[in-house]
Parts: structure tokens; C-alpha cells; sequence
């Protein structure tokens, strides 16, 4: 048997990692690439900072293609979701610490926090009292599309479901609260843009 040289060594194993390689960046190209725009609206859906976006799906595309050199998923479609979830869980995650030195940095500078005087909380208080009463003044269906929505942050989807109605009723009723708040807080209709002036 022939004695195998150290050049040659590395050799097949240069050619193995860029058989490896060159498997996961068609197998990119083939089954990741045409789901990016499900992956574009799903991080466009699930993150505020919209500036973010480019990075944020480069940043899955690279750990997606990083783990394929290593094993190529079964399932495609849900791997890239569950990568780009993760992703955003980490960011969000990130986002809310805070350096406890950044904390101790302001409490010697002295500076003063923002905490409402007694004028503004009053301020608040009235306000979140009118805008209670102009949601318990909604028709129940509206009302309860309108908490699910903007209080619990509920989605269509998840609002439809939970009241057995379609996305499109959902969208109405949220619509048609919005306008009714509006006109009650404000004492002035607000401008619909779907009905004509």
C-alpha cells in the first residue's frame, strides 16, 4: 500500500471541504434563494426597525449556508425560518441590555430622569380614561377586534381565528374602530380614504 504524503493530505482535504462547499452553495442557489421573499416579509412582519432588513437576511443567509457546508437540512423551509426566528429572538435579546456602566455613568452625571410631574400623569390618566370610554362605546365585534389588535398586538391571522371570522372582516373591523376612536377622541371625523369625501 502506497504511503499516503502530507501534501496529499491536505490535498483531498481541501477537496473535500470545497466538494462540501460547492453542494451547499447549489443547494442554496436551488431551495434557499427562492424563498426570499417569504423570508423578506416574514422579517419585514416580525421586526420594527425596518432599516435592519437587508442585514438581518443576510445574516440568516449566511448561518443557513454555514450549517448546510456542514449538513444539508431535509427540511428547507422551516430550518430557514427557524434560523431567521432564532436570529431575531438573539437581536431582540441584544437590544435590551443594557450596560450596567452605561446606568452608573448617568446616575454620577446627575442627569435628571423622566418621570412625569403630577401635571402629566393626570394628563395620562384623563387621557387613558377617554380613550377606555370610546373603546367600550364600539359595537362588541369591533371592540373586541380592536383589543385583540392594537392592545394584545394580536395578528389578522390570529385575530380571525380567535373570533371566527375571515382576515378581511378582521381588517374592516379594525378599520371601522380606528375611525370610530378617531371621531370620538377627537370630536371630528377622520378622513376615511376609502369612502369619497
Amino acid at each position: 500500500m502506497a504511503k499516503v504524503s502530507e501534501t496529499d493530505r491536505e490535498s483531498m482535504h481541501q477537496a473535500r471541504a470545497l466538494s462540501g462547499a460547492l453542494a451547499a452553495g447549489l443547494w442554496f442557489v436551488r431551495e434557499v434563494l427562492p424563498l426570499e421573499a417569504v423570508l423578506r416579509q416574514y422579517l419585514r412582519h416580525n421586526w420594527r426597525d425596518q432599516s435592519d432588513l437587508e442585514d438581518l437576511l443576510q445574516d440568516v443567509y449566511v448561518r443557513v449556508y454555514e450549517s448546510a457546508r456542514r449538513r444539508i437540512p431535509d427540511a428547507v423551509k422551516p430550518f430557514v425560518f427557524t434560523t431567521a426566528r432564532n436570529m431575531l429572538i438573539n437581536r431582540m435579546r441584544q437590544h435590551h441590555v443594557v450596560p450596567i456602566e452605561a446606568v452608573a455613568d448617568l446616575d454620577a452625571l446627575g442627569i435628571a430622569m423622566d418621570a412625569p410631574g403630577p401635571d402629566r400623569s393626570t394628563m395620562a390618566r384623563e387621557e387613558l380614561r377617554r380613550l377606555q370610554d370610546a373603546i367600550d362605546r364600539l359595537p362588541p365585534r369591533c371592540r373586541e377586534a380592536i383589543v385583540l389588535g392594537r392592545i394584545e398586538g394580536l395578528s389578522g391571522r390570529e385575530i380571525a381565528q380567535r373570533m371566527g371570522v375571515t382576515e378581511a372582516t378582521v381588517s374592516k373591523h379594525l378599520a371601522e374602530g380606528m375611525y370610530a376612536i378617531s371621531d370620538m377622541l377627537y370630536g371630528e371625523p377622520a378622513a376615511d380614504p376609502r369612502r369619497p369625501a
